[in-house]
């Protein structure tokens, strides 16, 4: 029996978030390979998703750019979530019937506004991006709506929920008569 090499980190999620924290902390190339203490052509080649990122080198970009090590290794976070109705992780109370499902927990320093919404079939409603860092959630309350960032719409029933960047181009469209549903509108 031989042992297999550990799986390597997939070098496209290095690359985005490379280039995501670059960019977030407005450095150049040149100037985070300079931070860091590697050579341009590494950065370069990382950006591209090439290469073999040792742990040291990693380290020095997150240092340098002043995130943790973790920021630049872990997989991209879907960009759409759904729990459907019934199927959300649920502690149920002792003295009464009543069942808290948590959806999503409030990141520090969010700002969140609240909406309920009504909606019927014919029409749908486009919604230009919001502000950077935007998030939305969505419950369905009652028929069926059919939304999400453009190209990555989701058809949800009654007591679905569904989260994703607001940030971005996305849409609602009822598919019922009579459909509604609770809006979470999340500003960090």
């Amino acid at each position: 029996m031989t042992d297999s090499p550990p799986p390597r980190l997939p070098l496209d999620w290095i690359a985005a978030s490379l280039k995501r924290e670059r960019a977030r902390s407005g450095l150049s190339l040149s100037e985070l390979a300079k931070r860091a203490g590697i050579a341009k052509s590494t950065l370069s080649q990382l950006e591209a998703a090439g290469g073999n990122p040792s742990v040291e080198t990693l380290w020095a970009l997150g240092v340098a750019l002043g995130v943790p090590f973790s920021a630049l290794v872990e997989p991209p976070a879907p960009s759409v979530r759904v729990v459907r109705a019934g199927q959300g992780p649920s502690v149920a109370s002792e003295k009464a019937e009543f069942a808290a499902t948590l959806l999503s927990a409030s990141p520090p320093g969010a700002r969140r506004d609240i909406y309920h919404l009504r909606a019927e079939p014919g029409a749908v409603r486009e919604s230009e991006p919001h502000i950077p860092g935007s998030v939305e959630h969505l419950v369905v309350s009652t028929g069926r709506l059919k939304a999400g960032p453009s190209g990555e719409e989701v058809e949800l029933g009654s007591g679905d929920y569904m989260t994703y960047r607001g940030d971005v181009a996305h849409s609602y469209e009822a598919l019922a008569p009579g459909t509604t549903f609770v809006l979470v509108m999340q500003h960090v």
